[in-house]
């Protein structure tokens, strides 16, 4: 059983899982289920009253989501952190982590990042013609 399983319960299916597998108690991630359902208008309140009651056990979480929400089909992809080119070349040129090189970015005009770029370049022929 893994994730998608537990959400497809709580959203669509509303199998009682917990009543099924007697592991599944240390398999549910109550953090990322209620950072899921926050991604959604009309499950929000719901991720809110669960963060605001944190120390209730996994199967009272469950059965509060499986209970409580209408059955829908909901689909969200995951935010992913878009990698800029400037902070790549200063961490590969300084060896900084993504904090350190932003900083630098916020220091470094246009000027030092095409001075930077220049020291990457390996040769090689680019005009071909």
């Amino acid at each position: 059983m893994d994730l998608k399983d537990i959400l497809n319960s709580l959203n669509y299916n509303k199998k009682p899982l917990f009543d099924d597998e007697p592991k599944v108690d240390r398999l549910y991630p109550a953090f990322i289920v209620n950072r899921v359902m926050s991604f959604f208008t009309d499950t929000v309140l719901y991720a809110n009253e669960m963060n605001c009651r944190w120390e209730l056990d996994k199967k009272m979480q469950f059965d509060f989501y499986r209970f409580g929400l209408r059955k829908k089909k909901r689909f969200s992809p995951w935010v992913k952190k878009q990698s800029d080119e400037n902070i790549c070349v200063i961490k590969e040129v300084y060896g900084y982590n993504d904090a350190k090189a932003q900083e630098v970015l916020n220091i470094l005009g246009p000027e030092g990042l095409k001075t930077l770029r220049m020291s990457l370049e390996k040769g090689g022929s680019n005009n071909k013609e």
